[in-house]
């Protein structure tokens, strides 16, 4: 999978905003909160969003999947190549990042944003 379908694919989640921080690091958000950031200075490109604590502790034992820097106490994970990860397995772990950050956005920005929980 390339940096333009993950880009894609992220911004075809419904509310997804995105836009350049930190140098050039491709952010992702839900209601100003990130789910997902890509290094566009990096070669090969890599990427980094959260998982779940169990999906944490299972992709970093795998090659080329390292706790993310900097965001790693809260679960999040930095692919050093896009390809290490299967394109469906990628996606899925997109959406549930987007999905984990959804669900904490405070009550009154889920309700502007039409999230219902």
């Amino acid at each position: 999978m390339d940096i333009e379908a993950i880009r894609k694919y992220c911004l075809s989640l419904p509310h997804t905003t995105e836009g350049i921080q930190w140098g050039n690091n491709l952010l992702f958000r839900i209601g100003k909160k990130m789910f997902a950031i890509a290094d566009l200075d990096a070669s090969p490109v890599c990427i980094s969003f959260k998982c779940t604590p169990e999906e944490f502790a299972e992709l970093v034992e795998r090659e080329g999947i390292i706790p993310a820097p900097y965001l790693a106490r809260n679960n999040w994970v930095l692919l050093q190549n896009l390809d290490v990860l299967p394109r469906a397995e990628l996606k899925r772990l997109l959406k549930d990042s987007y999905d984990m950050v959804a669900a904490k956005l405070p009550k009154k920005v889920r309700a502007e944003l039409g999230i219902v929980s």
